[in-house]
């Protein structure tokens, strides 16, 4: 007799992947033309057209829609792993940073076959089926539809509920300084690593730092969220000065830093690491280092025009946060 289908809950949600065949081709460095207008060019063996190539879409720098495809084409080899077999929401901003954007959770129809899929089932029984970003092709055909920034999930998509990773999102409430942020975040790790959690810090591109420690996978969302928002409270409560945890938004006590432990709930996302971010100069959310941290680096330092030459430099700085090894065993305090 065959098993019955286990049902969708608020911590249980089936999700079945759809891969498309392997690409013929295999994907090297490439040059997006500087035309006018349209072009459709070979990624890995897969035919891609990109449109629009020469609106504007930083108005203050005058960057295009083709230089954000460059700069993606160009960061592909690192950016790639960090959000491969992983569900993506879509913010699509169509007339560039400045414009209007709007959410996009399905993958738009019709779209090419070789866009791999994660329906995910909620436990409203709605499925949906979302994109998912496994190699240049698909990359910068997400990219061409206005996601100037990547959002993917924090789980794989073999077990949605399980992620791979606890991250702390540092916010300024208010006018705060970012040295005041950098403080934030020092502070932050001085804890996670008390508890004997591996850290990895990059911009937000935005105006704060996102703090993040790979995990063992095995906790479901719902028990990083209880830890991440146990850990929040605590260092908070510790530095009240510099720190809140306190979540309505209202209540929060201006000119601090908010420990966003609510980022680690299901469903939620975060721009991922060497996201361009919609901002008027195109800043890039970047792995630093901590001793860049300290020594007082900044969101503007790091750009769609030299991030790609950073990378070349220094290659990827979260490369340990896929790792099989140095993950922190999460089980241990989870309820």
């Amino acid at each position: 007799m065959a098993r019955a289908k286990r049902a969708p809950t608020r911590d249980y949600h089936p999700a079945t992947v759809r891969r498309p065949p392997r690409a013929a081709g295999c994907a090297g460095p490439i040059t997006i033309p500087r035309v006018r207008g349209d072009v459709e060019l070979d990624a890995g063996g897969r035919r891609v057209r990109l449109t629009n190539l020469d609106k504007v879409f930083f108005p203050e720098i005058g960057a295009t829609k083709r230089d954000l495809l460059q700069y993606y084409a160009d960061v592909a080899p690192v950016l790639l792993p960090h959000v491969r077999d992983r569900a993506m929401v879509m913010k699509r901003y169509p007339n560039g940073a400045a414009g209007e954007f709007f959410f996009m959770k399905r993958a738009p129809s019709p779209r090419p076959d070789w866009i791999a899929t994660c329906a995910i089932e909620h436990a409203s029984g709605n499925v949906i089926d979302f994109p998912v970003i496994n190699d240049l092709a698909a990359l910068l055909w997400v990219v061409n539809l206005g996601c100037i920034d990547l959002n993917q999930w924090y789980a794989r998509c073999d077990d949605v509920d399980r992620p791979d990773y606890l991250h702390v999102d540092l916010d300024p409430v208010g006018e705060v300084l970012f040295d005041t942020v950098r403080e934030a975040a020092l502070v932050v790790n001085e804890t996670l690593a008390a508890l004997g959690m591996p850290t990895y810090v990059k911009t937000t591109g935005s105006r704060g730092l996102h703090v993040y420690v790979p995990i063992v996978r095995g906790p479901t969302q719902k028990q990083v969220w209880e830890v991440s928002k146990t850990i929040a409270v605590d260092v908070a409560r510790r530095h009240p000065r510099l720190l809140t945890a306190v979540y309505k938004k209202s209540a929060r006590p201006a000119g601090r830093v908010l420990v966003d432990y609510n980022q680690n709930a299901w469903g939620r996302t975060l721009a991922s690491v060497y996201s361009v971010r919609p901002r008027p100069r195109a800043t890039v959310s970047t792995p630093v280092t901590w001793d860049e941290v300290a020594g007082g680096v900044s969101i503007e330092d790091f750009r769609l025009d030299n991030v790609p030459a950073r990378v070349q430099r220094l290659g990827d700085l979260w490369a340990p946060l896929n790792a099989a090894r140095g993950r922190f065993d999460l089980a241990r305090l989870a309820r």
